[in-house]
């Protein structure tokens, strides 16, 4: 029997997990439409959605052009959204800049949770290693639906692992087989 499968994605996430394997990975990097069609198999894809937040061009025009072809190439696969949350200014104790997203996590636990109680899928594949996501797989798992986590082997939470149904964990070797090939025509 076919089942109904809802892919949600912590972008940031993901790549602190591709920064785990190796400094110099990065998402654009990642063919995340391969991947996905590998993990649903021969089930019923409901969706996916990508949540992020855009960086900053003025701060790495190189990294912020990387991740628009990669958000533009994420839009073209079917059924895929991106919610794109704010970033926000922080310094840290010497008084240097950077920039935290906000809006994120919370967005991806009200659509998952609302998708489980709306009976839009019957299994959640949850691609992130964050273990604040605990409560929210604890409380899926009540409405009967199965919740699968993929993450990095440096980065999941131990107790993400143990809340899920199933789990698969990325290495180098699954990063590599998954690396995008794929060129962009200019339009």
């Amino acid at each position: 029997m076919k089942r109904r499968i809802s892919v949600y994605i912590d972008g940031a996430n993901f790549i602190y997990g591709l920064k785990s394997i190796h400094p110099k990975y990065s998402d654009y990097h990642f063919d995340f439409e391969r991947f996905i069609k590998r993990i649903i198999g021969k089930d019923d894809l409901i969706d996916i959605i990508y949540y992020n937040s855009s960086l900053k061009q003025n701060i790495n025009q190189r990294r912020f052009q990387e991740q628009q072809k990669l958000l533009a190439r994420l839009r073209k696969i079917p059924k895929c959204k991106i919610i794109l949350c704010k970033r926000q200014k922080r310094f840290n104790k010497n008084n240097e800049e950077y920039y935290t997203i906000k809006g994120d996590d919370i967005h991806l636990a009200l659509d998952m949770l609302n998708d489980s109680w709306e009976n839009r899928y019957d299994k959640a594949v949850l691609i992130s290693g964050d273990g604040d996501f605990i409560p929210l797989v604890k409380h899926v798992r009540t409405k009967n639906k199965e919740v699968e986590i993929i993450s990095f082997e440096k980065i999941v939470s131990r107790g993400l692992i143990d809340e899920a149904n199933s789990f698969i964990l990325i290495n180098k070797k699954i990063v590599n087989k998954f690396f995008w090939r794929g060129s962009y025509k200019k339009s």
